[in-house]
């Protein structure tokens, strides 16, 4: 290469920290050398570069960054190999497409040339790995996809990629990389450039919410249902102070991120039935399934509102919820010009008493869901009491949970936008342990607590998820639930066939997965500190111990506790 002239492997890692990427997860392969040759390119020429780490499983990739989005709310890359590489992505581009979680997806292809030009194929696996679409093993998740053809597309490509994953809604995007065109020189003037594309937000015109205001101030009974949260710190107190002032409760459905402190006067319970049976106006706040409709249904004359970046979930092929009034809008500045469109308006006499009515029976729904996770002699630990003796041990700390199929919120005190995320409705499994280490490297003062079943921290791959967390010390807290079995694929079962063959049968078939291993033996394998607890008393007494040693930084520490229904 000339001094006029980069690679393009070297030109498309620098782009990425001109469009303001802070980490590159890669797994790479033998499509790999433009990259690692670009590397040290870019490095020995002094080019700015995003940190770039090698992430022995791509499903742990995409979960990290997943993880560092939600901690930062900036887009990162991932860089995969070719399209075994890329088909390791799949479940963690379902994941951050239904969770609106923008990924800048890149991976190998194998040369297109046999011969004839540098990079091409020089190993028999490049004649294995040729697809006739290889894109389309994550498409469905992509917002958009393309491959790249020439060495000076690259800012472009890089500027467009990130701008379209960061416009709202957003979500991942996926660029595939022949080897010959990495191989290739760019010129290295188009590199020096600001970025010439910035992603884009949403939000409704002020009539919008000045008529949803107005809808709150004439309503009797209105309800939020919200599952991805408030959008930021200031739309969680946004929502805090309108729930409060106008009375409304607010139902967190099946959440995927905490929008409401869980001891909220307005944080009313997880069953929609009793909202819906008398609400007349329900607002739906960035949901994907609010209510399930085999048995939930609101009343004929409420008005139904869907406000979030994707209200009516348009790529979604069947969702048919109701939708009288629909606002595209960015949740956080949503609710702020919400509140600001509700100040033309007074609270009446109606809304204190209801704010009294509301507020006490949520508060004996709070006393109800921590009397149920109270400690007792039964072999084991449920869900419930692991949530509240965690709940207990992490009072007045800002800490961050991820529960996947782990910790449920209703025993819970969670008090800030980033107290508690639940797994994606993608459903693909091994998300908590990725994510978690991901927010740890994002920020790495921050207490991250991973808690899971015992069926997903095996999807975790956790062998490599281990060799990552003390490869990077990161002190990230493993709370396994181990039931030995699918413990949600047997509540599925038992909730269509309550009376059924199965339901009566010693062992339900495809749910059991004894014999269990030894997960603190796993853990320990990495160096992290493992631990096993048989009961109450055991787990609270290693959870101290847990706590204590990840608070001090000496690395990872899992708790593998036996649970029961």
């Amino acid at each position: 290469m000339t001094d006029t002239a980069i690679s393009a492997g070297a030109a498309l890692l620098a782009r990425l920290k001109t469009v303001g990427v802070d980490v590159i997860f890669a797994n790479s392969g033998t499509d790999f050398p433009p990259i690692i040759e670009g590397l040290s390119e870019a490095t020995a020429k002094d080019i700015p570069l995003p940190r770039t780490l090698t992430i022995p499983h791509e499903h742990a990739a995409m979960g990290m960054a997943h993880g560092y989005y939600l901690a930062t709310g900036r887009a990162q890359a991932v860089i995969a190999h070719t399209d075994v590489g890329l088909a390791n992505c799949a479940i963690g581009a379902l994941n951050a497409h239904v969770e609106h979680v923008p990924i800048l997806l890149f991976s190998g292809r194998t040369p297109t040339l046999e011969k004839g030009r540098f990079g091409a194929r020089t190993v028999p696996i490049g004649w294995g790995q040729e697809m006739r679409d290889q894109s389309a093993l994550v498409r469905e998740a992509s917002k958009w996809d393309y491959e790249l053809r020439f060495p000076e597309q690259v800012p472009d490509l890089v500027d467009r990629a990130h701008a379209i994953a960061s416009s709202s809604p957003r979500g991942p995007v996926y660029v595939s990389l022949p080897r010959e065109v990495l191989c290739a020189p760019c010129p290295i003037d188009l590199l020096q450039t600001a970025p010439r594309m910035r992603g884009h937000g949403l939000h409704a015109a002020p009539d919008d919410f000045a008529d949803l205001a107005a809808r709150i101030a004439r309503a009797r009974a209105p309800v939020i249902f919200a599952q991805h949260g408030a959008g930021s710190a200031e739309g969680f107190a946004a929502l805090a102070r309108i729930s409060a002032r106008w009375a409304i409760p607010v139902c967190q459905y099946w959440a995927g991120q905490l929008a409401l402190a869980t001891d909220h006067p307005m944080c009313t319970s997880w069953d929609p039935a009793p909202l819906l049976a008398e609400a007349d106006l329900v607002i739906c706040l960035d949901v994907l399934a609010p209510w399930m409709p085999e048995i939930h249904a609101p009343r004929r004359d409420a008005c139904v509102v869907q406000l979030g970046p994707n209200p009516l979930s348009i790529r979604t092929p069947i969702r048919n919820f109701r939708a009288d009034l629909t606002l595209a809008a960015d949740t956080a500045p949503a609710l702020i010009a919400l509140e600001q469109a509700l100040n033309a308006h007074q609270p009446d006499a109606d809304v204190s008493a209801r704010f009294e009515r509301v507020a006490a029976r949520n508060q004996q729904a709070r006393a109800d869901a921590i009397a149920a996770a109270a400690p007792d002699d039964a072999p084991g630990m449920t869900k419930a009491q692991i949530a509240r003796a965690l709940s207990d041990a992490l009072e007045g700390e800002s800490a961050t949970i991820l529960s996947e199929l782990g910790c449920p919120m209703p025993p819970m005190r969670l008090t800030h936008h980033q107290a508690w995320y639940q797994e994606p409705h993608a459903g693909g499994l091994g998300w908590s342990l990725p994510a978690a280490m991901g927010m740890q490297l994002a920020d790495p003062d921050r207490l991250v607590i991973a808690t899971m079943g015992d069926g997903s921290y095996m999807f975790a791959n956790p062998v490599a998820c281990h060799q990552i967390a003390e490869a990077l010390s990161l002190p990230v807290l493993i709370i396994v639930m181990n039931n030995a079995e699918w413990g949600a694929v047997r509540q599925s079962v038992l909730g269509l066939y309550p009376d059924g063959h199965a339901a009566r049968a010693n062992q339900m078939p495809l749910t059991g997965l004894q014999p269990s291993p030894d997960f603190a033996l796993v853990a320990r394998a990495s160096h992290a500190l493992g631990l096993r607890a048989q009961s109450h008393g055991e787990f609270v007494q290693m959870l101290d111990q847990a706590l204590a040693h990840v608070r001090a930084r000496k690395g990872a520490a899992l708790i593998d506790v036996r649970t029961r229904p």
